[in-house]
């Protein structure tokens, strides 16, 4: 079963942290979503896009690769990293045009440095940790 992630991390890497150890233990092909804004994905069973959630919703990178890239009817997965909580109703709103099945989500804490939060050095330091990555490759590995 052919499994890929495309991912978007562009502040602290919380994001790229989990998709490149997912990638290592299970298998998946990783596309960045910021340096690549297309890609085949209809070779693919299972599709996941993980992003660091910003001002409540999915990098806007992984949102304008999922409108345009996404086969119709393909199974996806959601994972996200956050400062403040879990979002993923932006990416939703393109998987259900798609008529995608989201078979499962995944979200944990990731250090975030954004407006105030950079005044005290940031929240949720030292995440993801391993806890979080081993969590994280366990979500994918059951899938």
């Amino acid at each position: 079963m052919r499994k890929a992630i495309v991912y978007a991390s562009v502040h602290h890497r919380n994001t790229e942290k989990l998709a490149k150890n997912i990638a290592e233990e299970c298998q998946v092909d990783l596309i960045d979503a910021v340096k690549r804004s297309d890609a085949d994905l209809s070779s693919y069973d299972i599709i996941g896009f993980a992003s660091g959630i910003y001002f409540s919703k999915f990098h806007q990178s992984i949102l304008e690769f999922a409108e345009k890239n996404l086969p119709d009817d393909k199974k996806v997965f959601l994972i996200c990293t956050y400062g403040g909580s879990a979002n993923y109703k932006s990416i939703e709103q393109t998987l259900d045009k798609k008529r995608s099945k989201v078979i499962g989500k995944f979200g944990c804490k990731g250090y975030d440095t954004f407006g105030p939060f950079k005044l005290v050095g940031g929240i949720a330091k030292g995440h993801p940790d391993e806890e979080d990555i081993k969590n994280a490759v366990e979500f994918v590995k059951v899938l």
